[in-house]
């Protein structure tokens, strides 16, 4: 199954529409959609608007690809799952999102060869077509590596005491 998330907090029709579109012409029947707010009706996938989180995690446990905005949390999850993700960023022009990070969060893991990447709704058909040859990952764990949890140990430590209160 191909599990697409669009997160809950805002709609992101543009990446919706386009799998529905891509299902329909390629004649792909396994696809489960998560949409957030929306009116949009897909013709082609299976949908919903919400899901619990147990269910978000139940289905992406059992996705063989998971494909979906690139907000961190979806990414961490999938990342942790070890699932092959496929990201498109929303924009901001579009009344997407507030501003642009999603598309420098999407460049970073692409640099660092955790995720593909679509960047718009015209190049994300191209990287549908090529889901069954994204690998699947090494998982990250879900819990900060303990140097890092020293480090900030370290920090908090040795911070003024007007700052620690």
């Amino acid at each position: 199954m191909i599990f697409v998330t669009v997160g809950t907090q805002l709609h992101f029709d543009r990446m919706a529409a386009a799998v529905d579109r891509w299902a329909g012409e390629r004649g792909v029947t396994d696809v489960f959609a998560q949409l957030g707010p929306t009116e949009l009706a897909p013709r082609h996938i299976e949908y919903r608007s919400f899901i619990s989180p147990a269910e978000c995690r139940m289905r992406m446990r059992s996705a063989r690809v998971i494909v979906a905005h690139a907000g961190m949390g979806t990414m961490l999850s999938a990342l942790e799952l070890g699932k092959p993700l496929l990201v498109m960023p929303r924009s901001a022009a579009f009344g997407e999102h507030r501003n642009d990070h999603q598309l420098a969060t999407a460049r970073r893991f692409a640099e660092l060869g955790r995720v593909a990447v679509a960047f718009d709704e015209h190049e994300l058909p191209a990287r549908l077509d090529e889901l069954d040859r994204l690998a699947a990952v090494e998982p990250i764990s879900p819990f900060a590596p303990d140097a890092f949890i020293s480090a900030v140990r370290a920090f908090i430590d040795d911070a003024p005491s007007s700052l620690a209160a």
